[in-house]
């Protein structure tokens, strides 16, 4: 049964891991090392409004089936002979609902729906993660670079 723990133990860890390597961002402030060194268009905009949003989260599976590995483990030391299979698979089952639910929780993020007008007039909305405090009425860039768009507010300003 230790061995059964052990290598339920083991499967969360890597299934953490394996979700932390999956983790991306729609960040002002946070770049993917690939980025580095891309040249960026840059627009020059004002903030006509902001709203909160949230980035629904990843369901990768990853968290239904290191659930369910842990859930059926758990389940199979209830009970005997078909009992203990029958108690496997509710736990399998159950383990696989909770562990989906977790991952997609615990990797939605808060986030900004930053509507801003361009110098030339034209309205643009941009959804990102909510790391910069931004008003109505502030100047901001639209740094923009293989169809991703950031606002950043405008250094000074």
């Amino acid at each position: 049964m230790k061995t059964l723990q052990s290598i339920a133990a083991r499967g969360l860890l890597l299934a953490a891991w394996v979700l932390a390597g999956c983790a991306t961002h729609e960040s002002a402030n946070v770049y993917d090392k690939h980025e580095a060194g891309r040249e960026q268009t840059v627009r020059m905009a004002t903030v006509d409004s902001v709203r909160k949003v949230v980035l629904d989260g990843s369901q990768s599976g990853i968290g239904a089936a290191a659930g369910g590995a842990v859930g059926g483990i758990a389940g199979s030391g209830v009970g005997h002979g078909n009992g203990s299979a029958v108690a496997a698979i509710l736990g399998a089952v159950a383990g696989g609902l909770v562990g989906n639910m977790v991952e997609h929780k615990g990797t939605s993020k808060d986030a900004l729906e930053i509507t801003v007008k361009l110098d030339s007039g034209e309205l643009r909305a941009i959804v990102q993660e909510a790391d910069v405090d931004l008003q109505p009425g502030q100047r901001v860039r639209l740094l923009s670079s293989g169809g991703v768009t950031r606002v950043a507010p405008v250094a000074g300003g």
